[in-house]
């Protein structure tokens, strides 16, 4: 079988950027930022000084002042390690382990192998193909509306694609949909070329597991923004797939199971 025998993903666990997105709604410029921006009578086509103004105030005072990839974890892990510990009785030790190169990725996997002291003698990969979705300048204010309030042209352009923007639309100096899951095909094709019938872990993000499952499975363009918008893989949401090796050069990963919570 061309394929890994076993091929487990696991999202990251909560990070500071989860948790700002939690209490952003409470700061007072946020606040004072929406206040304004709603009540613009047409803020699509344009807003005012002062709203561009308090979305530059609202955008500093949320910002976590990293990269996203400098991001760390918050809570300490706690959920990673419960997982690691739970994992080792859902699949038998990987024989390769890959993880983003991320912050918050590997720290979940350091709070894992706490968990699970055994994975600490398992090969580690850091592999950017499997890192999250690049949001360029966005990431900049940590909130679309901001974003889109100092640079309307981009909301503009994303609103070209109607229904289906969040997949299409290029985030300016990142990435679309798309792009992510043409990077993930090419971590595949590592996958087959190097492990086939191993058992093979992937610490990655939500936007990229997404990418990999649509992959695996085909899913069209549709089917892709149906699962992200109603079925979002959880922080430290296992994932696993199971290759069948009795079909030979035929055999390909099937799903197993999606997004299973190990902790409560």
């Amino acid at each position: 079988m061309k394929w890994p025998r076993e091929l487990t993903l696991v999202r990251h666990d909560t990070s500071e950027y989860n948790v700002l997105k939690e209490l952003k709604n409470k700061s007072p410029e946020y606040q004072q930022f929406m206040k304004l921006y709603e009540a613009e009578p047409n803020p699509t086509q344009f807003v005012s000084a002062q709203t561009r103004g308090a979305a530059l105030c609202a955008s500093q005072a949320i910002s976590i002042g990293v990269s996203d990839a400098a991001t760390d974890l918050a809570h300490k892990g706690a959920n990673a390690f419960i997982v690691g510990r739970e994992l080792q009785h859902e699949i038998e030790l990987p024989d390769i382990i890959f993880v983003s190169p991320y912050n918050r990725t590997k720290q979940t996997l350091e709070r894992m192998i706490e968990g699970w002291p055994e994975l600490g003698t398992v090969r580690v990969v850091e592999d950017d193909r499997i890192r999250e979705q690049e949001h360029g300048l966005a990431t900049l204010y940590n909130d679309m509306l901001i974003f889109w309030t100092l640079h309307p042209e981009q909301r503009a352009y994303m609103e070209l694609h109607g229904d289906m923007s969040h997949y299409w639309y290029r985030h300016m100096q990142g990435e679309s949909v798309p792009d992510v899951r043409d990077r993930t095909r090419d971590w595949m094709a590592t996958l087959i070329r190097d492990f086939s019938g191993k058992r093979v872990l992937a610490i990655s993000h939500h936007l990229t597991i997404l990418s990999l499952r649509a992959n695996l499975e085909r899913l069209s363009a549709a089917e892709f923004v149906d699962l992200d918008s109603h079925d979002k893989p959880c922080n430290v949401g296992v994932t696993h797939y199971l290759g069948n090796p009795a079909e030979g050069s035929d055999g390909h990963l099937t799903l197993d199971y999606y997004n299973k919570r190990l902790y409560k």
